[in-house]
């Protein structure tokens, strides 16, 4: 069994892979490594495009998009999720965002160690906008939080008040750092794709873009190099063995 394999299996068990590449003329190996490139690191469709001509495989831009509109969201699905704890602290922000010339809020909830919980565009910067994110919080976790902490948004204080009355609430601009980093990520993204043209086209995008992220980046604790290395590698595993073809 190869290394990569053997620190995946040592950090328990993988997600099993439900993707098909029937019917396309590109091997899986081709368009899970366009779609990893695409999604993980702040290039251009058109840089991915080069990049992989450079590697003597001839591919269209356009077929890269579409390779990540069709294959992108099922890889995200597929992921293994970090196992929520009633140990874990929200961290919670907005950014506006525009689209199409008119402001979007784009609300995110990250956890203590910043690995993305949830995220999701809308129209407004409200009280009910907050509710619907925390709302979405306790349906994918399955439990509430030890503590949320956020700016000094009103509007959390009130939804917090209606969804999760019982969980303790800091609002304080200095102690949200970590879910206001979350943003810079997504932000150099924006500036390469020159924005986003549509809501769906940014909620398409940032939740496969999240979950890869989730996967690769370690979390913000002090880790030695060789953790790092050995983080990256069963990424890498899992990451294979997601993207693998259904046999």
């Amino acid at each position: 069994m190869s290394l990569a394999l053997r620190l995946a299996d040592s950090g328990g068990e993988m997600s099993t892979p439900t993707i098909s590449y029937k019917n396309h003329r590109f091997p899986p190996q081709v368009i899970a490594r366009a779609v990893w490139l695409y999604f993980r690191f702040p290039l251009s469709l058109r840089m991915v495009e080069e990049m992989l001509l450079e590697r003597g495989i001839v591919v269209s831009y356009e077929t890269i998009r579409r390779w990540g509109r069709k294959f992108g969201p099922a890889y995200a699905r597929q992921l293994r999720r970090r196992k929520p704890s009633r140990k874990d602290i929200w961290h919670l922000d907005e950014v506006v965002i525009s689209i199409a010339g008119r402001k979007h809020w784009l609300w995110r909830a990250v956890d203590q160690d910043g690995y993305v919980l949830d995220e999701i565009v809308q129209t407004r910067r409200n009280t009910k906008a907050a509710k619907r994110l925390l709302i979405r919080l306790l349906k994918k976790q399955g439990m509430a939080p030890k503590r949320i902490i956020t700016d000094k948004l009103r509007s959390y204080s009130a939804a917090r008040r209606d969804v999760m009355p019982n969980v303790e609430h800091r609002s304080h601009k200095g102690l949200n750092n970590r879910a206001e980093n979350s943003h810079l990520p997504l932000r150099k993204r924006e500036r390469i794709m020159q924005g986003f043209r549509s809501v769906g086209g940014l909620q398409r995008f940032i939740s496969i873009f999240s979950a890869v992220r989730n996967l690769f980046v370690a979390s913000h604790k002090k880790r030695s190099a060789l953790t790092t290395h050995i983080h990256r590698v069963r990424a890498t595993a899992q990451w294979n063995a997601v993207t693998a073809e259904l046999v």
